[in-house]
């Protein structure tokens, strides 16, 4: 794997595709800066070897349309003090503009280029635009594991136009090492906690994940779809009916493997999908017509926490409970404590997906789990087995 330390940037400029895709407030500043402080490393390390870095990103949906409130130039002094250098900005990212922007560009300096999306061959992955992207730098940086799992044009057809000169940066580098460790290499015993509303959307996970780990908890909506298909009563909970064949098909797939699945055992369930309502705590097959399950019950929290501290290797993808509430949330926060804990005595912990990933800095625990991915589907896609256009690029 070539990663960024592989090169020496002195006198050369590198093209680096950054993930600042970053929220806007209602007055353009920068809501979460997450994504940018963890694309300076890699900017730094080129500076610092006496290189140049031209930084180009995608900002919102814009359609292939020049949108200003999409402009990269609402981000630019954020950057700067991020970065600790004066970052330069040119309103556009091809075309000669852009290239005598880049001529300028001294060792040691910065040019953040405008939306790639702007234009529409950037998504289409056209092979002209990535041509012209590929004149503006002499070494090719993919930094952007949030985009990875697109063929765009700047992630991937670039890469093409530096057949020896390609690198992932420090932040994509950790992020397929940290998949690796749960997914190849991790110490066993390797456990899987699987939140979040529906099976339908986590089956190709799981399905690729059975022959990796150890033991599995599924937790969240997805509880009721496997406590139905076995019998048990839901009241209201969300159930995908259609799925509970799969949901027997996953079980027995489990014991033939030799995983461990744990569900939980009770819910604190509620009588209206509202913070304010009524709630009890229930067995989970024996939820009374008119409830539903929006939490992992303490029986539950007490089992999740024995396996959790007995594992080596810990994948959290989901939250166990309605968590945007504070009624519901105790699941999902017990859940990262004993996350906590684990890592704490030498486990290695690995979070993502959007909102697990959410969860986690809502209730403190960034600092306090091994590795918070930063990309949301490609992290998924990634645990699902595919290779990765963005990744696949660089490898090639």
């Amino acid at each position: 794997m070539k990663t960024i330390d592989n090169f020496n940037f002195e006198n050369k400029k590198a093209l680096i595709r950054v993930d600042f895709n970053v929220p806007l407030n209602d007055s353009f500043e920068v809501s979460d800066t997450n994504r940018i402080e963890a694309a300076k490393p890699t900017i730094i390390k080129v500076l610092e070897d006496g290189g140049s870095a031209v930084l180009m990103s995608h900002l919102g949906r814009p359609d292939g349309k020049v949108d200003s409130n999409l402009s990269l130039k609402h981000i630019v002094d954020t950057v700067s003090q991020i970065i600790g250098v004066k970052v330069k900005f040119v309103d556009e990212c091809v075309g000669k503009k852009a290239e005598d922007a880049v001529e300028e560009l001294k060792a040691g300096e910065i040019l953040l280029l405008e939306n790639l999306r702007f234009h529409s061959e950037e998504e289409k992955g056209n092979e002209a635009f990535a041509e012209q992207l590929s004149k503006l730098g002499d070494i090719y940086v993919n930094d952007a594991f949030g985009t990875a799992h697109r063929a765009h044009a700047s992630t991937t057809v670039a890469a093409k136009f530096f057949p020896e000169k390609k690198c992932f940066g420090y932040l994509l580098a950790k992020e397929i090492e940290a998949i690796d460790k749960v997914m190849e290499t991790g110490e066993k015993p390797i456990l899987a906690i699987l939140g979040g509303a529906k099976v339908s959307s986590k089956i190709t996970i799981i399905e690729n994940i059975l022959d990796k780990v150890d033991h599995l908890i599924i937790g969240g909506g997805m509880t009721y779809t496997f406590v139905k298909a076995q019998g048990g009563q839901v009241g209201d909970s969300i159930c995908e009916d259609d799925k509970m064949d799969l949901a027997m098909d996953i079980l027995k797939q489990a014991k033939e493997k030799g995983v461990e699945i744990h569900l939980p055992v009770d819910v604190l369930a509620a009588d209206d999908f509202a913070n304010d309502a009524n709630t009890k705590v229930v067995d989970v097959d024996k939820i009374p017509d008119g409830w539903q399950g929006l939490d992992a019950g303490p029986k539950t929290l007490e089992i999740f926490k024995g396996v959790i501290l007995k594992a080596k290797t810990i994948l959290w993808n989901g939250p166990v409970g309605v968590f945007e509430m504070e009624s519901f949330a105790n699941g999902t926060i017990a859940v990262g404590k004993a996350i906590e804990e684990a890592t704490k005595k030498g486990a290695f912990s690995l979070v993502g997906g959007g909102d697990s990933v959410a969860a986690v800095k809502q209730f403190g625990f960034e600092d306090k789990v091994s590795y918070v991915s930063t990309g949301g589907g490609a992290m998924l896609e990634s645990l699902e087995g595919k290779t990765l256009p963005g990744i696949a690029a660089i490898i090639d």
